[in-house]
């Protein structure tokens, strides 16, 4: 079966071009790091539609994906690269960004191909520990749920704030809160090695001990505006 469900999706029109197959250099993904930035300014300047300011300044990690890839045709299926920062426990600020992929798919009748902007906060050290995994699964490995969507959590349920992780979608102009259950997630070591000159591994990068691109100037600005560094229990 799952030959079988591989095969139908290797066949899907344009999944290759999906990115998968992609040779990128360090160039494409500083440009990924910039477009993050790009997302969180456009989605936390859209007034109510936005997430949550209060959420955002208490979260303990930011991950972005801009251009989330959705095929669909019988086996949906979702891919992106993206970035993930965290709050550094010495107080400096934000850590340098993690490059990462997103991975996940379901089987159903979904026709179709569209991109996504994706973003989801982890709430608390606790997440964060657990994204250290070489495979971290969204839902089993970690509580998760849609986000709230507005400027403030007063429409945020007794389950949202027991979550450990929040994820929302931005997809042909609307905003919404999105589940990522079942979707994996894991550190892209090729990228890291390209964006910093050597091996990093995803511990060093989000516990601070690995010094930020030039890239990510545009990135922290957005940061730093929305969610100010705060030191968190």
């Amino acid at each position: 079966m799952k030959k079988l469900l591989v095969g139908v999706l290797l066949a899907a029109p344009g999944f290759v071009s999906l990115g998968f197959a992609a040779d990128e250099g360090p160039r494409e993904v500083e440009k990924r790091i910039h477009e993050s930035g790009l997302v969180l300014s456009e989605i936390m300047s859209a007034g109510d539609k936005a997430i949550p300011d209060d959420l955002l300044q208490r979260a303990q990690c930011v991950g972005i994906v801009p251009n989330l890839k959705r095929v669909g045709f019988i086996v949906g299926a979702k891919y992106g690269k993206g970035i993930l920062v965290c709050r550094t426990r010495d107080g400096a600020g934000w850590s340098a960004p993690d490059t990462i992929r997103i991975e996940g798919g379901s089987v159903g009748l979904q026709i179709g191909a569209g991109e996504t902007d994706l973003v989801f906060i982890v709430k608390n050290r606790g997440g964060e520990e657990k994204l250290m995994n070489d495979k971290f699964t969204f839902g089993g490995d970690a509580s998760a749920m849609a986000g709230p969507v507005g400027r403030s959590t007063t429409a945020e349920t007794d389950a949202m704030m027991k979550a450990e992780i929040l994820s929302w979608s931005r997809s042909r102009g609307v905003f919404a809160g999105v589940s990522l259950e079942g979707a994996t997630l894991r550190p892209d070591r090729d990228d890291n090695t390209k964006l910093y000159g050597h091996p990093a591994s995803q511990r060093e990068i989000l516990e601070g001990r690995v010094e930020a691109p030039r890239a990510a100037t545009d990135l922290y600005d957005q940061l730093n505006h929305w969610a100010p560094f705060k030191k968190t229990e």
